[in-house]
């Protein structure tokens, strides 16, 4: 066929069995757009599947800091109050065994009648000496002898006690013995709130012509000095002795730390 005839032949009109044909020989998509007048969704989603989105410049991730990792704090351990303990018993003060003394050794304060006699006054012999120590205890290390603890009470003729009087002692030692040069087995003391005195020494020695005896001298308080002795009982020597008088004796008594002699003294004050 010439050009001319193809021309004539498109340029004429398709009959509907033509145009029908031709439809039915299109493909679904083209068939169904070509019947609404649509674009095919087909050809559009292809396209868009194919067209490569523009390239953008990938954001530079940010290093993923971990965050900063800290201890667990510490639970401090559960304060726990310290067991509860009785308070500790006080133990009783330990008290040394007793050790007999010169006070131990007192008498009661004696139950003496209105108008008790008076202590007879005696000599004072050639060896009293002045300024003794004050002192309860005459005994010195080393003395021989047989310890002798000597009480008793201050009282006035109503049997009221004296207080603060003065009570001088001195005496020979065991073998008769006075110490002229010193004050040994010489000392005075105060007697107590309740008239009391106490004196240790020993057993005096026989002087030759007299008998065994201790020398005492006592002054209440602003009163006048009482000179005498005190005289053991039982003494060989006790009835040559001029001087010697039973009313002096002391009461004696063994003990087994030695002997112990009682004697009150009777003032008119």
């Amino acid at each position: 066929m010439d050009q001319d005839s193809r021309t004539n032949s498109l340029d004429r009109p398709l009959s509907r069995r033509a145009l029908l044909k031709w439809l039915l020989a299109l493909p679904a998509p083209l068939l169904i757009a070509a019947c609404t007048g649509q674009t095919p969704t087909v050809l559009t989603q292809a396209a868009s599947a194919t067209s490569v989105p523009p390239t953008q410049p990938s954001a530079t991730p940010r290093p993923t800091q971990a965050p900063p990792t800290q201890a667990p704090p510490t639970a401090a351990p559960p304060t726990q109050a310290p067991p509860t303990q009785a308070p500790p018993t006080a133990a009783p003060p330990t008290q040394a065994p007793s050790t007999p003394t010169a006070q131990a050794a007192l008498v009661p304060t004696p139950a003496c009648p209105t108008g008790n006699a008076v202590t007879l006054e005696q000599t004072e012999g050639p060896y009293f000496k002045a300024n003794a120590p004050q002192r309860t205890s005459l005994l010195e290390p080393g003395m021989a002898g047989t310890r002798l603890v000597v009480t008793g009470y201050l009282l006035t003729t109503d049997c009221k006690p004296v207080a603060g009087a003065r009570v001088d002692f001195w005496q020979a030692d065991d073998k008769g013995q006075y110490d002229n040069a010193g004050y040994r087995l010489r000392g005075y003391q105060l007697t107590d709130a309740a008239g009391r005195y106490s004196m240790e020494t020993i057993v005096p020695g026989l002087y030759p012509g007299r008998t065994r005896h201790i020398h005492v001298k006592i002054q209440a308080p602003n009163k006048p000095v009482l000179t005498t002795q005190l005289y053991f009982p039982g003494e060989p020597a006790n009835q040559r002795d001029g001087i010697y008088n039973k009313a002096l004796e002391m009461q004696m008594q063994d003990t087994a730390n030695g002997k112990t002699g009682t004697f009150n003294f009777v003032l008119k004050v």
